[in-house]
């Protein structure tokens, strides 16, 4: 792990403005600046793991926590009833452009089928 702070640990420590929607002792769930939903949220850890694999390795209470944040964020933006998405996007070629794992909460509207399907299935 590199010693420079990534852009998220920047915003944990208040350095960085974001609009945060949720917080714990553990995590903090603020609005994706890019948004690819009507609702994006991120959720990060408040220490830093640069994969979902290596959390859940390492800390499998705080992977927990991050679900759990993410839940109570669909909670609070009125997405239970309808549905969510929690995605986490792991290295170059799945998108993760931050190495501080986070987990998106896309929703709010009809989110497009995920995947590549090829038997309709």
């Amino acid at each position: 792990m590199s010693d420079a702070d990534t852009l998220f640990e920047r915003i944990i420590a208040r350095e960085i403005p974001a609009e945060v929607v949720h917080e714990t002792e553990t995590t903090l769930a603020f609005r994706d600046v890019r948004p690819q939903a009507s609702t994006h949220v991120l959720v990060v850890p408040k220490t830093r793991y640069r994969t979902v694999a290596e959390l859940a390795a390492a800390d499998p209470q705080l992977l927990a926590d991050v679900v759990t944040t993410a839940e109570e964020v669909a909670r609070l933006e009125g997405l239970t009833e309808s549905g969510y998405r929690i995605v986490f996007n792991t290295g170059d070629d799945a998108g993760q452009t931050v190495f501080h794992v986070h987990a998106h909460v896309l929703g709010g509207e009809q989110l497009g089928f995920f995947g590549r399907y090829t038997d309709g299935a």
